[in-house]
């Protein structure tokens, strides 16, 4: 179960006591817990994730109290847990809307598998607690973005608690991937593939990767030399749209293709006469994606992208005959 189901199942649980929880009631009972009580013979590690759980929602600024049970005192196996009705509430000058609590609701459908910083699940978390209405009409017709990428979910931790990493990236035209020691400080999603925006810190230079491009494990290094802006994502974003405008081809599909259609309707395309141009932020990525259409398509300019789609499939006719 993700934490942010655990802990919201946690926070229910608490709300809907008086007299308050023990710690036995909660493990044995509550949906998050209650599976592993029954089936783990040694319990240790689900009380410890219990004691983190409870620092957790003491961040989130849920006033979780502990106290005493009457003849118990001191005693912690006997010690009771409740939050207070009356003080977990949003305040007053905070209202939202239905459409509003449908539109949050709706963004924690779309992003999966990790795609979530851990503040945005600590937010939905708190959000939900607060009694977030959903309207399931709109909830069923929910899209899902899906991080297909390996190095997604750890280089997200890594963000969130300030870790340098280390990585292997396979940059174009290399056989063999380098070694990268970076300070991640942001994971942006742009032309339909991520990026981490990093502080290189063996070149001492921020740098841009394509996460597609990373092989293999990446593994915490220690503490990251550098910490993210606020606006971060925001730039690193502004920063890719800038490359995206500034990088053009001029390509001509034959008419009523494949390539005619997928090319003609990629964002910002412009027509002109018998060709198209297209716009892209990584043209290496480009010429994978024109090879793929054959004859349907012939590049007209930059000279660079013709050769690049002209040395693919030289490739092939080597590797096929």
């Amino acid at each position: 179960m993700p934490v942010e189901e655990r802990l919201f199942s946690l926070v229910l649980a608490l709300l809907a006591t008086e007299h308050g929880l023990t710690k036995h009631e909660i493990l044995s009972t509550v949906t998050g817990y209650a599976a592993r009580y029954a089936t783990d013979r040694d319990r240790g590690s689900l009380e410890r994730q219990f004691e983190r759980d409870k620092e957790e929602l003491r961040d989130l600024g849920v006033p979780l109290e502990t106290f005493d049970a009457q003849g118990a005192e001191n005693d912690t196996k006997f010690q009771r847990y409740r939050i207070p009705a009356d003080r977990y509430q949003l305040p007053d000058e905070v209202r939202f809307t239905p459409d509003q609590y449908a539109l949050l609701g709706l963004a924690a459908q779309v992003w999966r598998e990790g795609s979530l910083s851990q503040d945005s699940r600590r937010a939905l978390t708190k959000l939900r607690s607060l009694g977030l209405a959903l309207d399931d009409a709109i909830i069923g017709m929910a899209p899902t973005i899906r991080t297909r990428d390996a190095a997604h979910e750890p280089l997200t931790l890594a963000i969130d608690r300030g870790q340098q990493v280390t990585f292997r990236y396979l940059k174009p035209g290399r056989t063999a991937p380098e070694l990268r020691r970076v300070s991640p400080l942001a994971l942006v999603h742009h032309e339909g593939r991520w990026h981490l925006q990093a502080h290189d810190d063996a070149a001492d230079a921020p740098r841009t990767f394509l996460l597609r491009r990373i092989v293999g494990q990446v593994s915490v290094a220690g503490a990251a030399t550098r910490r993210p802006a606020a606006d971060e994502p925001a730039r690193a974003l502004a920063e890719l749209r800038e490359i995206w405008q500034r990088t053009v081809a001029v390509v001509r599909p034959r008419p009523g293709s494949e390539a005619d259609v997928v090319l003609r309707n990629r964002a910002e395309t412009r027509v002109l006469g018998e060709s198209l141009e297209i716009r892209t932020t990584d043209l290496d990525i480009l010429a994978d994606e024109l090879t793929a259409f054959g004859a349907d398509v012939v590049v007209v300019e930059p000279a660079s992208l013709r050769d690049a789609v002209d040395a693919r499939w030289q490739a092939i006719l080597e590797r096929h005959g």
